[in-house]
């Protein structure tokens, strides 16, 4: 793959990350105020804040490869290993973040009912079976 590339998916990323992280940070702060205190919603706030860190490294790991890897850079004749650590924990932190994340919303429904319970962990394994689906395509 090319630097250029690397860039490019590097920006896509980002994207990504942030917009996770910021959904993952709105549900910590929700669940933060509320009354409740059961076992399932502390699981359900644990998997809410390791998505959020995760999704926050993986902003700033994408960040330092942005930055690497922009034309006219600080860094002249940029190769892969220049990244590579970035690119490591970039990539292993939103992998993580997406585990969380699913976690997240298949334990939300049993917070109501078995019926809702059963639906939203579905949706949740679901997702995150189609996401590494459209995943096989690329990678950092």
């Amino acid at each position: 793959m090319t630097i250029e590339y690397f860039n490019e998916l590097a920006k896509q990323t980002l994207l990504i990350c942030s917009l996770l992280s910021g959904f993952s940070i709105a549900v910590v702060a929700n669940l933060l105020v509320s009354d409740k205190n059961e076992r399932l919603t502390n699981i359900i706030l644990k998997a809410a804040t390791l998505a959020a860190g995760c999704f926050l490294v993986s902003v700033f790991a994408m960040v330092n490869i942005i930055m690497t890897t922009t034309p006219g850079g600080f860094i002249k004749n940029v190769s892969i290993d220049d990244f590579q650590v970035s690119r490591t924990i970039g990539l292993l932190t939103f992998m993580i973040g997406l585990f969380a994340l699913s976690t997240m919303i298949a334990l939300s429904g049993w917070t109501k009912s078995k019926k809702v319970g059963r639906f939203t962990t579905i949706i949740g394994i679901l997702t995150l079976i189609l996401i590494f689906i459209t995943m096989t395509r690329f990678s950092l």
